[in-house]
């Protein structure tokens, strides 16, 4: 679960590491980086606002500046972390900065590695990541894949990267715009359903920070148990469900209110979303 994780992969060590934009995914990712043993003096954070560049560079004790194009230039990793609706512009300012010995890592929900490749130069190695919140406390669920220059030591190379910050698979490009809408947007469905749980504590008399706090570690158990036991959920639900019990009993008003129906559709909107930023 969360805490510190130390990275027994060198992949990473020894690397010119730099960030443009420096918001809160950055800094998860810089913080995956610390705990995984690398020096902040070989991170290097390209950040607009001073106030957050100080904030960077006094916590995590990394270099921080406001130009985009020293940062790029220096990098051998480079981590794209800036909002999808400015990538056109900073890809095109960037253009003479980064070469092929740069590995471009973006994190820019709805861009497809081909909208990154074309400002750049030829040849140039893109890896897009799809991180999600969750790795601000080191249990991020990433999903990546592979422009058409990156190999596979460019993809190892990322997957250690955000390995530091949770667990990471690969997917077809393709599939980039479901995982936005399913993982990269998830946990704030986590947190609609832990706040509606909470609602109901209090509605039949549990105190509100009593019945948030239970609601939360209930998700958080329960995830954990899920994964540590690599059961179905079907299966794992069915051993708390006993016959004319209260579980069931709250099952079928879910069912009566189509949760996983409403859920479902909540992941179609977000990745017919995202489709609609990669345009």
């Amino acid at each position: 679960m969360g805490g510190d994780r130390v990275t027994t992969d060198n992949r990473l060590q020894g690397r010119r590491i730099g960030f443009i934009g420096g918001g809160n995914m950055a800094e998860a990712i810089i913080r995956g980086l610390l705990a995984g043993g690398i020096a902040g003096e070989a991170i290097r954070v390209a950040e607009p606002v001073a106030v957050r560049r100080e904030f960077l560079a006094k916590t995590y004790a990394v270099r921080a500046c406001d130009d985009n194009g020293a940062v790029a230039a220096d990098a051998e990793l480079l981590v794209l972390a800036v909002k999808p609706q400015v990538a056109p512009a900073v890809l095109a300012q960037l253009r003479e900065e980064i070469g092929t010995g740069t590995l471009v890592v973006s994190i820019m929900a709805g861009v497809p590695c081909s909208a990154l490749e074309a400002p750049l130069q030829q040849g140039v190695r893109v890896v897009r990541v799809m991180p999600n919140t969750p790795s601000l406390v080191l249990e991020g669920a990433s999903a990546l894949c592979g422009g058409s220059s990156a190999g596979p030591d460019d993809l190892a190379l990322a997957e250690a990267l955000f390995a530091l910050v949770g667990t990471t698979c690969r997917v077809d490009e393709k599939l980039m715009d479901a995982v936005t809408g399913l993982s990269g947007s998830g946990p704030a469905y986590a947190l609609a359903f832990i706040e509606a749980l909470a609602d109901g504590g209090v509605k039949n008399g549990i105190p509100r920070d009593t019945a948030l706090a239970l609601a939360a570690q209930t998700l958080l158990g329960t995830a954990r148990l899920l994964r540590e036991t690599g059961e179905h959920p079907a299966a794992l639900r069915d051993k708390v469900s006993s016959p004319g019990g209260t579980t069931i009993a709250g099952l079928y008003a879910l069912e009566q209110g189509c949760l996983r129906g409403t859920v479902i559709s909540a992941v179609d909107a977000a990745t017919a979303r995202s489709k609609e930023l990669g345009k």
